[in-house]
């Protein structure tokens, strides 16, 4: 049997729907006016604006702190002067070298501020760096000569360092931004001399920074170039 309607509780149904559409419409109409309320220059929009204006300060004052550190240690680097670098090694990570642009997470050299200071010391202890490209021969040698000639910071020129932005590329993968994700790199770059090579003999240097304790520490030296 069909249930009838009642009429009065029909129309104060209606009257009851009406009314709410009319309360949601006052708040979206009171949302937007409030929204548009905040002029610019007030404190609320300067407010909202000083965040970004802020991370981006930090970001300048970092991206400054990072190229400096790496300067430094390139020109300690290009002088011999190896002992000054232990400083700037993150002090638990260590700081690990690699041959090429690909890096080796379990077969990479990585050196603690202690190791690396005593072998700069004990000057005779060769170590296996890693295979070279081309003939695959170990390269074995101390850990002062592999700072004189394969990472060779004295061929770079700090007006072509670059902050996270790579410039040489070659065939060797490189995983950099895998291993690190959460770096920051200074990239010193080469762009070769002998024009027979035709660009050909690039180099490049990249100082790897990770931040331990509200400071930027060097993790990682990654040395690159054309491989075959």
């Amino acid at each position: 049997m069909t249930q009838l309607l009642n009429p009065n509780r029909r129309a104060k149904r209606v009257k009851i729907s009406a009314k709410l559409g009319m309360i949601l419409t006052s708040c979206l109409l009171a949302s937007a006016c409030t929204a548009a309320s905040v002029p610019a220059g007030s404190p609320e929009h300067e407010a909202n604006h000083s965040d970004v204006g802020n991370n981006d300060v930090v970001a300048q004052n970092k991206e400054t702190q990072v190229l400096q550190q790496a300067k430094q240690i390139k020109d300690d680097l290009a002088a011999g002067n190896y002992e000054a670098l232990t400083p700037y090694i993150h002090p638990v990570k260590g700081v690990r070298f690699s041959m090429y642009a690909y890096i080796h997470k379990d077969a990479d050299k990585v050196f603690r501020r202690e190791q690396f200071t005593t072998y700069l010391q004990q000057s005779r202890v060769k170590f296996t760096w890693g295979a070279k490209d081309g003939t695959g021969d170990l390269y074995i040698t101390t850990l002062p000569n592999f700072l004189d000639h394969w990472v060779a910071a004295q061929q770079y020129d700090f007006k072509d360092a670059t902050f996270n932005q790579f410039q040489g590329s070659g065939n060797s993968l490189n995983n950099l931004k895998e291993v690190y994700p959460n770096a920051d790199f200074v990239e010193f770059y080469h762009s070769g001399k002998n024009p027979e090579y035709q660009g050909m003999d690039w180099r490049a240097m990249r100082l790897v920074f990770e931040e331990y304790q509200g400071k930027s520490y060097l993790v990682a030296i990654v040395n690159d170039q054309w491989t075959v």
